[in-house]
């Protein structure tokens, strides 16, 4: 069996989508590289996903809106910063009919690094 590209499987993931979406999907994959461009992109439970240390962030589109997982926690001003687009579970959803919000997934993409690379000096 050929060994596939890990980010040839993210490109893949995005083609998935009808044309606009694939769009809003590559801001986001761009925003999320950009942040941590360190981190290794894979697939992870059939979604795009970035790691350093541990998991940093994942990324899947829907029929309505991008979901960005795992919740934001740790940081008092960028979980306010990030409440409106909580879900349930606190995992966030940005919604098609909005303008996608790159400032602030860069936020938290960056603050999810500082997170790993902290646990990872502790553990040394």
């Amino acid at each position: 069996m050929k060994r596939v590209r890990k980010s040839a499987q993210v490109d893949a993931y995005i083609r998935g989508f009808p044309l606009p979406v694939q769009g809003q999907l590559r801001k986001v994959r761009a925003a999320i590289r950009a942040a941590a461009p360190r981190a290794t992109e894979i697939i992870s439970y059939r979604i795009p996903a970035y790691r350093q240390n541990r998991m940093l962030v994942y990324f899947a589109g829907f029929k309505h809106h991008i979901g960005l997982y795992p919740p934001v926690r740790g940081n008092v001003p960028l979980v306010r910063a990030v409440a409106r687009y909580a879900g349930p579970k606190g995992n966030l959803k940005f919604p098609f009919d909005e303008p996608l919000p790159l400032a602030l997934i860069t936020r938290i993409v960056r603050f999810k690094v500082k997170q790993d690379s902290s646990r990872a000096a502790k553990k040394k």
